[in-house]
């Protein structure tokens, strides 16, 4: 393993790790949604592997035969969530010289891209980190790869690229207006990606995601701030929290609270796969299409996992908007992606099975 950032970018130590570097198979085949996907196996570079969604998609790569290389500071993944399978680098994106040589060393054919700070209300209060982190440390990794002549670049950016949006359900194609500092840093790399093909060549797919969910058997949600529903919802049923807050419930909506689209990591996973076919590339939302209030997602978790879950009703948070959906009909037709867990209580029940055997997440 490389040197942990901050002895870092050593190049004698660099030669020990080429060595890891085996070679791959001709093709992979993998089966999603009831297709056959032909893809060349790659040396891939994944960035916040460690993660929540970045740890699920390694697990899924490397089940579709490629070899992975996790880079990861650790901040806010864990270790333990890293498939053994890959290779791990602890390292920081600042670090500009440690983040070229593992990418050189790990002979990386394509990029995937999570780290990133992407707490909204922290953006709020915090513009500076997630301008720095999301943005300024980013360039480094897009630098190195082209230094280092990786064909594809996957980036992980967000549905909140488009702020309150002008009509539903939200296409590619609708101007993209941010309206707190994490939604705009990642709009920022969006655009530098565009810079970086035409100046560069450098092919790449941008996945704007709406709200990740579920897991696999081996990997789920453990983060160090959870602000994401379902997993605060099932902290109560575990007996953790006495209730789940609902942040407004006079919204135009059918339940009068918030409607937003769930998409199953594994899902995620499997857009990213396709992503790394040659001449795929492009801007794609992430979403299943349809839509769940607040209200149907705590009833679904009443239903998988057979209790009744208090709730308190607080007013709304700034900035909310009523209702997020997408259309991702441009991701299946362009990637022949098609989601397999389109029903909210089937994300619901891999979550809530990986929390009633993890219930403290992981341990590091």
């Amino acid at each position: 393993m490389l040197p942990k950032s901050g002895s870092a970018g050593k190049p004698g130590n660099a030669h020990i790790w080429k060595a890891m570097v085996a070679p791959l198979p001709q093709t992979i085949h993998f089966h999603t949604s009831g297709r056959l996907i032909k893809v060349a196996p790659m040396n891939v570079f994944v960035t916040g592997g460690a993660g929540y969604i970045g740890s699920v998609c390694v697990e899924e790569l490397l089940n579709a035969g490629h070899q992975v290389t996790v880079f990861d500071n650790l901040s806010e993944g864990h270790r333990a969530a890293v498939d053994p399978r890959a290779r791990f680098i602890e390292g920081c994106l600042s670090d500009r010289a440690l983040v070229q040589e593992s990418l050189a060393c790990s002979k990386a054919e394509a990029i995937i891209h999570f780290a990133a700070n992407a707490i909204v209300s922290e953006s709020m209060t915090n513009p500076s980190k997630y301008f720095r982190n999301n943005v300024a440390f980013g360039l480094n990794l897009l630098d190195a790869a082209v230094e280092c002549r990786v064909r594809k670049f996957v980036f992980s950016s967000t549905c909140a690229t488009y702020g309150m949006p002008e009509r539903l359900p939200i296409t590619e194609d609708l101007p993209q207006q941010p309206i707190n500092p994490y939604g705009e840093s990642k709009l920022m790399f969006e655009k530098m990606l565009k810079w970086y093909r035409q100046i560069h060549g450098l092919e790449f797919v941008g996945f704007r995601y709406f709200n990740a969910a579920g897991a696999s058997a081996r990997f789920g949600e453990h983060h160090k701030i959870e602000s994401h529903i379902i997993p605060n919802i099932l902290q109560v049923v575990l007996g953790q929290k006495t209730h789940v807050d609902i942040f407004g419930t006079d919204y135009p909506t059918p339940d009068g609270t918030c409607i937003r689209d769930y998409i199953h990591i594994i899902d995620l996973a499997a857009a990213h796969i396709q992503a790394l076919v040659p001449g795929k590339q492009g801007f794609f939302n992430l979403g299943n299409g349809g839509g769940y209030s607040v209200r149907q997602v705590i009833q679904a978790c009443e239903k998988v996992t057979g209790k009744k879950i208090a709730t308190v009703e607080k007013p709304r948070r700034p900035g909310d908007p009523p209702r997020l959906v997408a259309a991702a009909q441009q991701a299946r037709n362009v990637l022949g992606w098609n989601p397999s867990y389109p029903k909210l209580e089937d994300i619901v029940a891999t979550a809530w099975k990986w929390h009633s055997t993890h219930p403290t997440g992981y341990a590091d």
